[in-house]
């Protein structure tokens, strides 16, 4: 039951990403961009407050809840076939446990090295970036088109400035940079809320 409120907190961000995943933000982004980098914030406060085990704990709850989701999405139709590919579907699981199991693993090595800010940085930085990386490539790359040769991503593939201004690249290069983008900038937004909480459930933390 302790690591109730942790799992609760991790299925209501997948939960809410999935379904904000479906709605445009900009050219570049959708709404799920600015909900799905909460994960890491409920990872690292259940690390430092409960340890690594209780925070695979966790992981593995949200992965879970996330496969739902997309076995969920995938009966759905839209307007261009399921509203989740396999790909998508792939993607979005292997993206999640190895971003989110790596974040465990640095946090947990640096919670007792510098100041409190560096393990949720470091580890938070670290598996976004992992996050992306995977995610976009698994998803979308043309050379992995045979995990799913009925889906069509030539849309993410065709040639376009990098975010409508730089060299040429893939469409999914753009969009896998933006949400980079809006993780990084979350990683270092979400130590006030992380501080504030830990200080507030354990005031002697340096």
């Amino acid at each position: 039951m302790r690591y109730l409120p942790g799992i609760l907190a991790m299925a209501a961000i997948v939960v809410a990403s999935n379904i904000l995943v479906q709605y445009l933000y900009g050219q570049w982004l959708t709404l799920g961009a600015f909900t799905y980098p909460l994960a890491f914030l409920v990872t690292d406060l259940t690390n430092r407050l409960q340890g690594a085990r209780a925070a695979r704990l966790v992981v593995v709850s949200g992965f879970v809840v996330g496969v739902i989701c997309s076995l969920i999405g995938s009966q759905i139709m839209g307007e261009f076939g399921p509203l989740v590919s396999f790909r998508v579907a792939l993607a979005s699981g292997l993206a999640f446990l190895t971003a989110q199991l790596t974040d465990v693993s640095i946090f947990n090595r640096l919670r007792a090295r510098g100041g409190w800010w560096k393990a949720p940085l470091v580890s938070t930085l670290i598996g976004s970036s992992l996050d992306t990386v995977v995610f976009f490539t698994v998803a979308f790359a043309a050379q992995l088109a045979f995990l799913e040769p009925a889906n069509d991503v030539s849309w993410a593939n065709e040639v376009l400035p990098l975010l409508g201004m730089g060299p040429a690249v893939p469409l999914w290069v753009s969009l896998a940079l933006a949400d980079w983008c809006v993780k990084i900038t979350l990683a270092v937004v979400a130590l006030v809320p992380f501080r504030a909480i830990i200080w507030r459930l354990s005031p002697k933390v340096a």
